[in-house]
């Protein structure tokens, strides 16, 4: 199979078990996961429900697992598609090849609850991060504290602004740590931030201009 999509222009990463996966997603921002249910260790399904908790990656699910109570525990557990095995190679390209376009509507199509910076783009209403179009993967803390930064541009927030915007859901701390890790998929150099800077003795302030 990863033969059959390279030869059709896509980039693939394979990984042998659900530890291996998460270990290679933390490290890369993927289009589309292929995600089987009968794996050594963890099963699919329960990747895919720790997948959905912080990520909205499109999921096809490929198993041998064929009867319709599989099918619907995968869609309801957060599956974007799902094929049986034994498939055709050509009609699991169709499907990736749907599931990718559905997504690149979302990614290219910007309204005005977009909010643009550099290279980037942040959609309030689905607290979907962009760069040049292309999905920069976001926890759920991040997207929150992203979305308080994006409604309020080029003006400085507290932690106390941040932590009363955020309804009291995250601690101090955990603000901290959230700016850090928003940092580190944004700025070229965690040192001199250009678009999420610190503003000495307030807070911090997501810069949209020059």
């Amino acid at each position: 199979m990863r033969r059959f999509l390279v030869s059709n222009k896509f980039l693939v990463t394979d990984a042998k078990d659900t530890i291996n996966a998460k270990q290679i997603m933390n490290s890369i921002i993927f289009d589309l996961v292929v995600l089987d249910i009968m794996m050594p260790g963890q099963n699919g399904l329960e990747f895919l429900k720790e997948i959905r908790q912080n990520s909205k990656v499109p999921v096809l699910m490929l198993t041998a697992m064929s009867t319709p109570e599989n099918r619907l525990d995968g869609l309801e557990t957060g599956a974007d598609d799902y094929m049986t095995k034994p498939f055709e190679p050509k009609e699991l390209l169709l499907r990736i090849q749907n599931i990718l376009k559905r997504n690149s509507s979302v990614n290219f199509n910007k309204t005005n609850l977009d909010l643009e910076f550099g290279p980037f783009f942040f959609n309030l209403d689905t607290q979907n991060l962009y760069k040049n179009g292309i999905s920069v993967h976001l926890t759920t803390s991040e997207q929150n504290l992203l979305k308080c930064f994006a409604e309020s541009p080029n003006k400085a927030l507290s932690r106390d602004d941040l932590n009363y915007m955020l309804g009291g859901k995250m601690e101090i701390r955990s603000i901290d740590v959230a700016i850090t890790r928003i940092r580190k998929k944004i700025e070229q150099d965690q040192r001199y931030p250009i678009y999420l800077q610190t503003v000495r003795g307030i807070g911090w302030m997501l810069k949209t201009h020059n």
